[in-house]
């Protein structure tokens, strides 16, 4: 996007936002003139007990904003750290005690004197760009006070990055991790800074301007979730890392349940609160057989992975691992679809689109090639797909109306409630769509 959206080293659930122009490897310094923009994105997050998170806690709204970022790749000035006063902390995260630890454990001394800067608005799991003459990283951390151990477990996020390093799957390198005290007071764990494009508003010039290029990265997006999903967890240390039995029974409840906790406060209408009440009763009644238990991302789409500069058709890294645990893999297809827009669209699906997705662009596959070829990938059978992607409006739909509670509530700012107060409708409306009729 110029906004040129081209590097995203992270990307924060959540209300999420991140930083998607400007750093180069961890042993350069940025190049001149990048600039850093952010978005926003939803999610809820589910832990290894297979609960999600409470709704808005952190969910976000679905209008993607896009926000420049001062200082996200601080330049050397007569400020920078060595040069006068001490740099200035950002909220849980101080530069002499990061630097100090990162010093030590990358064995490199030049990190004592750095910069933080956020990638990220702060309501979910914090992210920061750390800057040093020895070059950039991202430190993860969770949120500064009380926070809901299941929706911000540190250890869990970096558990599965660092297991699928050692697979086909791309993630960035963790670098050092803490399970508490330096340098944050809290776990957390550092990891590369990945360069790459994020396709979310308009695509960067020059890049994928072909259609064939774009057919290219859908192309990539089913392999990367079919490699994913043939991952053995055992394998890789991750047998753990959930309970797959029953998995979308148990999300099919939350979900329900957080719905039933936030409809009153969340001023929604008599009809939205039947007809939602009455999605949520048709997919417990419609529970489809798991096929098959693998890891699963939990928010997998287009704008959650990074591609090549050079070559649209490969993605350096999938971001955003909050959400993954062992369950269901169709869930994931399900919710990518959700977000997969098309240029010709009936109304019920237009209406619930939001986010600025790019896949109505010339080149890109449709929702029924997409599915297809997951299918092709997976040896899944896609007869029980809708469900899937009616249970994905649903989640989103009550993700929101917990937003609207939270800030009736008085527990979030009320700027996190624009656009939403008619949002949730459009998602119901899609999921009963979807259930009755098909995916078109």
């Amino acid at each position: 996007m110029p906004l040129d959206n081209v590097t995203a080293p992270w990307f924060v659930p959540g209300i999420r936002v991140m930083r998607i122009s400007g750093p180069a490897p961890l042993s350069a310094r940025p190049p001149a003139g990048a600039g850093p923009y952010v978005r926003t994105a939803p999610s809820g997050a589910e832990g290894n007990s297979g609960r999600a998170d409470l709704p808005g806690t952190p969910a976000m709204p679905r209008t993607a904003v896009r926000v420049r970022l001062v200082s996200a790749a601080p330049e050397p000035r007569p400020d920078h750290p060595g040069a006068g006063d001490p740099p200035a902390g950002q909220p849980g995260a101080e530069p002499a005690a990061v630097g100090a630890w990162l010093a030590a454990r990358l064995d490199d001394e030049r990190w004592r004197q750095c910069t933080i800067s956020p990638i990220g608005a702060g309501r979910s799991n914090l992210t920061y760009r750390v800057d040093s003459a020895a070059g950039a990283v991202v430190l993860r951390r969770p949120p500064v006070g009380e926070v809901t151990a299941t929706a911000h477990d540190m250890a869990r996020e970096h558990r599965v990055v660092a297991a699928l390093a050692a697979t086909d799957v791309p993630v960035p390198h963790v670098l050092a991790t803490s399970d508490g005290g330096p340098p944050v007071g809290a776990p957390c764990f550092v990891m590369e800074l990945v360069d790459g494009v994020v396709p979310l508003g308009d695509l960067p010039a020059g890049w994928a301007t072909a259609p064939q290029d774009r057919t290219r990265m859908g192309q990539a997006l089913v392999d990367v979730l079919a490699r994913l999903h043939a991952v053995d967890p055992a394998a890789v240390g991750l047998a753990d890392f959930g309970r797959p039995e029953g998995f979308m029974a148990r999300q099919v409840r939350r979900w329900g349940t957080q719905w039933e906790q936030a409809r009153a406060g969340a001023g929604v209408t008599g009809d939205t609160a039947a007809e939602l009440t009455r999605l949520a009763d048709a997919l417990a009644a419609g529970l489809p057989t798991t096929q098959r238990h693998t890891i699963v991302h939990g928010d997998y789409r287009i704008d959650n992975c990074l591609f090549d500069r050079a070559d649209p058709g490969r993605i350096r890294a999938v971001l955003d691992w909050e959400l993954s645990t062992l369950g269901d893999p169709m869930a994931d297809l399900g919710l990518l679809l959700v977000y997969w827009y098309q240029p010709h669209e009936q109304p019920v699906w237009r209406a619930a689109q939001h986010l600025p997705i790019p896949t109505r662009l010339p080149g890109f596959a449709t929702r029924a090639e997409i599915a297809a070829s997951y299918a092709h990938r997976s040896g899944l059978d896609l007869e029980p797909l809708p469900w899937y992607v009616a249970f994905g409006a649903f989640k989103l739909a009550v993700v929101l109306v917990g937003i609207l509670a939270r800030v009736r509530a008085g527990m979030v700012p009320a700027s996190m409630a624009v656009g939403l107060e008619d949002s949730a409708d459009p998602l119901v409306a899609l999921g009963h769509h979807v259930l009755a009729e098909g995916l078109e």
